[in-house]
């Protein structure tokens, strides 16, 4: 295949795959928010409520370490049909359930931890492929467009499922779900994701390994990719002390403030437009020069923001100016949030071998998914006891320190030693006379 007709099938990817991944992320959040409804609804307990979340959370976290080998080991095509396949099929069963017996919480249940071990074959495995389907000069690009979805659908998703929940029946809605997932399965049969593959052919690489032995292999990869560490712990510490803004930032609006939950609803969507803004910001310029410079600045500015939601608790003000405080405040989360992530994950993408990719990131998101309930239940724990404030600005304060300790100068000449000529004065001229 010549370079430009393969530039014109990288744009096609560029659009099929944010497309799909817009149908999944939405589908998604819609169901989770329609499914949450009802739960509530019918039983009216946090119990059933929260035995739902643990359905989503738990089977992902568990099943992720075996979906890096298959990302790794089979075809990533595949495996990315085969779940988006699974997921129309679960819906189908709930729906059967639904129209033989009525909707159960068992069915609920189990549907729930299907969608989740598919999610996660799906997601991993995407992401794994980003390299395959793209051209290098657009990686941030497609990483910048995939967070775009993910925000458009959390924009969109309550108001939608919303509407929906009121207008028309659970077995209409799960029938919009399957064919919308269907367009998907379709959109996925039309991409070829070895386009720009570095991955080894089962012809080169006649070594079979285990799956334990395969898991090892990626574990030993990475212990040799120092930079590589540095980045993955200074995302899991961020990912555990975000727990003090995920938990502070419900308790402090809603038990604190009093905030109703309209007002509390906009703040959130403040956050999801943020990230839709700068996503789009992303997407139309050009990559990043030095991304680990890009990401510590704005997780700087993070921490300074997670210290600043505790200004309206010491300072006394009209409800009014609270309100849009913490709209700008969200707003402004948001926009952090894609810059410290999106140069992050484009670097990320170009620095791990292809053969490694699904193991790698399969290990990053078995770490984060474990440490950020970790997290939310500590600061679950730390709200009870001390007040708000100095919990947020020690947060605040040790989220500033650890980014500065990781990402030292030091670590950013190793990676980005370029910057050493960029900031060296130039030396004036010899005049003689």
């Amino acid at each position: 295949m010549d370079d430009a007709l393969k530039l014109r099938k990288a744009t096609y990817h560029l659009w099929t795959f944010t497309i799909s991944k817009l149908i999944s992320s939405f589908g998604a959040q819609v169901y989770s928010f329609a499914i949450s409804f009802y739960i509530l609804q019918l039983t009216g307990s946090a119990t059933s409520f929260a035995a739902n979340l643990i359905c989503n959370i738990l089977p992902r976290t568990l099943i992720s370490p075996f979906v890096g080998y298959a990302a790794d080991r089979y075809s990533r095509k595949m495996i990315v049909i085969a779940a988006q396949i699974s997921t129309t099929l679960a819906i189908g069963g709930l729906l059967f359930v639904t129209l033989s017996s009525g909707l159960s919480l068992g069915a609920i249940y189990a549907t729930t931890c299907i969608l989740s071990i598919t999610s996660a074959f799906s997601g991993v495995t995407f992401t794994s492929s980003i390299t395959g389907l793209v051209d290098k000069e657009r990686i941030q690009r497609a990483m910048s467009l995939n967070q775009m979805s993910i925000s458009f659908a959390s924009i969109g998703s309550p108001a939608v499922g919303g509407l929906l929940y009121g207008a028309v029946s659970m077995p209409t809605f799960l029938i919009m779900y399957m064919v919308a997932s269907s367009f998907a399965v379709i959109l996925e049969s039309t991409m070829n994701f070895k386009l720009f593959s570095n991955r080894k052919t089962d012809a080169e690489n006649e070594k079979k390994e285990t799956m334990w032995q395969s898991m090892k292999a990626g574990i030993s990869y990475l212990k040799l990719q120092p930079i590589l560490m540095t980045i993955i712990w200074i995302g899991l510490l961020v990912n555990f002390l975000f727990g003090a803004f995920e938990v502070g930032y419900s308790f402090i609006l809603i038990e604190k403030l009093k905030m109703p939950p309209t007002h509390f609803g906009i703040t959130g969507g403040a956050l999801a437009f943020g990230m839709l803004l700068m996503s789009i910001f992303f997407s139309v310029r050009k990559e990043v020069e030095f991304p680990l410079v890009l990401s510590k600045r704005g997780i700087i500015g993070l921490g300074m923001t997670i210290g600043g939601m505790a200004i309206p608790l010491l300072i006394i003000m009209p409800y009014s100016i609270v309100l849009a405080y913490y709209i700008l405040i969200m707003f402004g989360f948001g926009i952090l949030l894609i810059i410290v992530n999106t140069p992050i994950q484009v670097m990320l993408q170009k620095k791990i071998d292809d053969d490694f990719k699904g193991r790698v990131f399969s290990i990053l998101e078995t770490m984060a998914m474990a440490l950020m309930p970790l997290g939310m239940v500590l600061y679950g724990f730390l709200y009870d006891i001390f007040p708000a404030h100095w919990i947020l600005f020690f947060s605040s304060a040790l989220l500033i320190g650890v980014v500065l300790y990781l990402a030292r100068p030091s670590v950013i000449h190793h990676l980005h030693p370029e910057l050493k000529e960029v900031r060296r004065p130039k030396k004036k001229a010899a005049s003689f006379s």
